[in-house]
């Protein structure tokens, strides 16, 4: 019934809003679902012989020409080699002033830190704020969320203090996509961060992005699809400009990192090597314990701390185990390969203590240093088959980032490297996608559009990670009203990010609804005055976020289950074409709402 509700455009928040011991629950009967729909089929082959419409093929259709010539629109220009440099360099630089501690806590800075003492007043004592006594928020967790969290606090004139678990600030992951409801937030937070993001990424709303079949498929009566056809076509701009939004960019992730440390907050807010383990509401203030066994004194903790936060799993009661170190995401991690296989056993242990939900996925991902094939007219498509799908989008700097999602159980890992098989992970991925040069077809037959493989062959082995998918409802499966009416804060302590609401990665919009938390939780706490008076506005923040992450995190979920059955409705009269049409009809819509200028 999910899916026959997706369809219809009914079941988004529904879905988001279930416990997640009963998502676990609904795995399987979607895919009986799926498999009632494979009974009515057809698969004649003389239904299947023909040639498929040449609209299919073209990569910008009409609509989308018009807004892309729209006055106000962004223009495309070929990156030049001079351009192309200058974002790869930015990339290195930044990724060196990381591991270098550039702007970090660190020496006698540290032992001398603000958040060390107790509030003036002392710690059990509320106390009325000031210029010069500011609130005191104390982030942990040093992603996107906590950079976005802490530097929107900072505007508002609080004290901030952001601590990062790893051992050293070194950026990890692909590129990420600022949609225009991030960028609008951050303008407003901002504007100096917002005008260095800009002029720093790419633009990818002034080309075209869509879905395509991975392979040739569908019949007479439910249509005919070439291999890499496109299924739906949609703009990004549009929404954007209708709502008087920046269009999006891309942007690595280390240079976010460090404009957000050098324009967000004063040097030597940003504290490594800092776990939260523990904290305690002392009656005038809260206290955070370290892994180190320091002492933090804030009148605030928020906990940005990601899908497995330790602020979470103490604000929610949950079992030891379920917080700290595990490997989740689409975009990968700074870990090595041996320690990725042990985290790949052992987060299926943390998910389930953690009350996260397996997504059925395992994801390869990916940047290469390739220029694609279709750049200029495409920014992000994704190719799709039967339980496996391929994701490419423009990294800028004539680079791709691409996902390989497939689905299997968790808690697998690939061979290790042999002198027989010295790339197990890139053997796997030609295979699974395989186009008919080194396999003739992946293992169900299939021959795929060139594409994926494009991208993979032009990636080394070790930079390939693998990492099982995990997301979650916002909502714990709880009778309690006080966490019904504030599910994300509980007196002086909150959460926000993935810590609160992590998403499968189809949309694009887990960094984008951080970043709007962040916004909307300093514009919370800025009305401030009394220190009595911030888990009011903590709750506040949470029950104004929870219904739209919920809408938005509903989509990503049915979104990702449903693209694997892309291939399954392409041989299936009348509900085939009704699938496709209303995919096409719905995007703009969907897109409207995730690309509001309030939130």
């Amino acid at each position: 019934m999910p899916r026959i509700a997706a369809l219809l455009g009914l079941a988004g928040t529904a879905h988001a809003l279930v416990a997640p011991s009963t998502q676990h629950q609904r795995l399987a009967p979607a895919h009986a679902v799926a498999d009632l729909l494979r009974d009515a089929k057809l698969d004649i082959p003389w239904l299947a012989e023909g040639d498929a419409p040449k609209e299919n093929k073209v990569n910008t259709p009409d609509s989308a020409k018009r807004i892309f010539a729209l006055p106000t629109a962004p223009k495309r220009v070929e990156e030049s080699p001079e351009r192309v440099e200058e974002v790869r360099a930015r990339a290195r630089t930044a990724a060196a002033d990381a591991a270098a501690l550039r702007g970090m806590l660190v020496g006698d800075a540290d032992q001398t830190a603000w958040w060390r003492s107790p509030p003036p007043a002392g710690e059990g004592t509320e106390r009325d704020l000031t210029k010069d006594e500011p609130l005191r928020v104390l982030v942990a967790g040093g992603g996107l969320a906590g950079l976005v969290t802490a530097a929107a606090c900072h505007a508002k004139g609080m004290k901030v203090a952001l601590f990062e678990q790893a051992s050293s600030y070194a950026p990890y992951g692909g590129p990420i996509q600022i949609q225009s409801n991030a960028l609008r937030a951050i303008q407003r937070i901002n504007p100096k961060i917002y005008e260095d993001l800009v002029q720093a990424g790419t633009c990818t709303a002034d080309r075209v992005s869509g879905l395509k079949i991975g392979y040739k498929r569908g019949n007479k009566l439910a249509g005919l699809y070439d291999k890499g056809d496109w299924l739906v076509r949609f703009d990004t701009l549009g929404p954007a400009l209708e709502a008087e939004l920046p269009p999006t960019v891309v942007v690595d992730r280390p240079v976010i990192q460090q404009i957000f440390v050098k324009h967000g907050f004063p040097a030597d807010t940003v504290r490594i090597k800092s776990r939260v383990v523990d904290y305690e509401d002392r009656g005038g203030c809260v206290k955070v314990t370290l892994e180190d066994g320091t002492e933090a004194f804030g009148d605030v903790l928020v906990g940005a701390d990601g899908v497995w936060s330790s602020v979470r799993k103490i604000m929610h009661g949950l079992d030891e185990g379920a917080g700290g170190d595990a490997a989740s995401g689409a975009a990968g991690g700074a870990l090595d390969e041996a320690e990725a296989r042990k985290m790949a056993r052992d987060t299926v242990r943390v998910a389930q203590k953690a009350l996260r939900r397996y997504s059925g996925f395992t994801c390869y991902a990916a940047l290469a240093n390739h220029k694609a094939s279709n750049i200029e007219e495409v920014s992000y498509q994704i190719l799709l088959g039967d339980k496996k799908y391929f994701v490419s989008t423009d990294g800028g700097g004539e680079r791709q980032q691409w996902f390989a999602l497939i689905r299997e159980d968790a808690g697998g890992v690939d061979p290790e490297p042999t002198p027989e098989n010295p790339t197990p992970k890139l053997d796997r991925l030609r295979r699974e996608f395989a186009n008919g040069d080194a396999y003739a077809c992946d293992q169900d037959g299939k021959v795929w559009d060139g594409f994926a493989l494009e991208l993979v062959d032009a990636t080394p082995e070790e930079d390939i990670k693998r990492r099982d998918l995990y997301d979650g409802a916002p909502l714990l499966a709880t009778w309690d009203p006080k966490r019904w009416l504030a599910p994300w804060a509980a007196g002086r302590v909150a959460i926000c990010g993935d810590a609160a609401h992590p998403m499968m990665p189809n949309l694009g919009q887990g960094g984008c609804q951080s970043t709007e938390d962040g916004y909307r939780l300093a514009e919370e706490l800025a009305t401030v005055t009394h220190t009595k008076q911030t888990a009011g506005a903590l709750g506040s923040y949470s029950r104004k976020r929870v219904f739209r992450t919920s809408i938005v995190q509903g989509f990503a979920q049915l979104g990702s289950d449903l693209l694997v059955d892309f291939d399954l409705m392409m041989t299936i009269p009348l509900i085939g074409p009704f699938f496709l049409t209303a995919t096409q009809l719905s995007m703009p819509w969907i897109l409207r709402f995730l690309y509001t200028p309030e939130f």
